[in-house]
């Protein structure tokens, strides 16, 4: 099998049938599967997959896991040789799944490659970015992101300096929607549950890089990404009133912790602020 696509879903049936619908309809033309997993969403997903998408493995977890959790089930469940995050929110475009695969199939030195996101009027997203600096959080949270210097910071960041036209390496991918090739997998291991939601793909990215796989963006290779990012509703001060919020918080705190001393392993630099 090429390729096994993972969705998961939290409280999003109504998202998930169309993500389901739009893989239906574009058709790809890959040996491929899809599995769907249900984080204890209590919404009737899981009755809506088994009589909509009986085709598909349906995965129900009696507790809500997160994302890593959620997505671990998938992998641990997935026989493709390449293994497909993408979430509820994603619609996928004709020929777009068969590319990546051809990517990955064409490079064996690169574990995982990820498309350019568009939103529904067609306008690109940011999906591709370089490691975080200490201050990156604060400057996307706070009117120091407004200043010279913090707008300089978080354009580095959304790697607003380059406008790649051709697939380029990048320190990591949005969790939203990318490939990875399961040899990598296998070497690099699951996502990391400590990370319950946010920060759980930079930092499997990150341990790609660590273990030799290249990270790559493909430009040329769109999906449509229905996108709100919850998290950044808000300033500092919705980490009081936000709990998603307080949860992005938590997860930057935990990766610094488990990365301060350690460099970029793509350029070997430190983390600065």
């Amino acid at each position: 099998m090429d390729l096994s696509i993972i969705v998961l879903s939290y409280k999003t049936k109504r998202l998930l049938r169309e993500c389901l619908r739009s893989i239906r309809f574009a058709n790809p033309q890959l040996r491929y599967e899809v599995v769907v997993v249900d984080n204890a969403s209590g919404d009737g997903t899981p009755q809506m997959v088994r009589e909509e998408f009986p085709e598909h493995v349906l995965i129900e977890s009696s507790t809500n896991r997160g994302y890593a959790g959620g997505n671990n089930l998938g992998l641990a469940a997935a026989k493709g040789r390449h293994v497909m995050i993408m979430n509820p929110d994603i619609f996928v475009k004709d020929g777009a799944l068969e590319k990546l695969v051809q990517y990955l199939d064409a490079h064996p030195d690169v574990g995982m490659v990820g498309a350019k996101l568009l939103s529904g009027d067609g306008s690109a997203q940011d999906s591709h970015y370089r490691f975080h600096e200490l201050m990156t959080p604060v400057l996307r949270r706070t009117p120091l992101g407004r200043t010279t210097w913090g707008s300089r910071k978080i354009d580095s960041f959304l790697m607003k300096d380059t406008q790649p036209v051709d697939p380029t390496e990048v320190d990591w991918l949005l969790g939203g929607a990318f490939i990875a090739r399961r040899e990598a997998v296998a070497e690099v291991g699951l996502l990391d549950e400590r990370f319950f939601l946010y920060f759980d793909d930079v930092d499997w990215c990150r341990r790609f890089w660590e273990k030799g796989w290249k990270v790559v963006y493909l430009p040329h290779v769109s999906l449509t990404h229905l996108h709100q990012r919850q998290s950044a509703e808000g300033d500092v001060f919705a980490v009081v009133t936000n709990p998603v919020t307080r949860i992005h918080i938590r997860s930057a705190v935990q990766y610094f912790r488990k990365y301060w001393r350690k460099p970029n392993p793509r350029t070997g630099e430190p983390i600065r602020l």
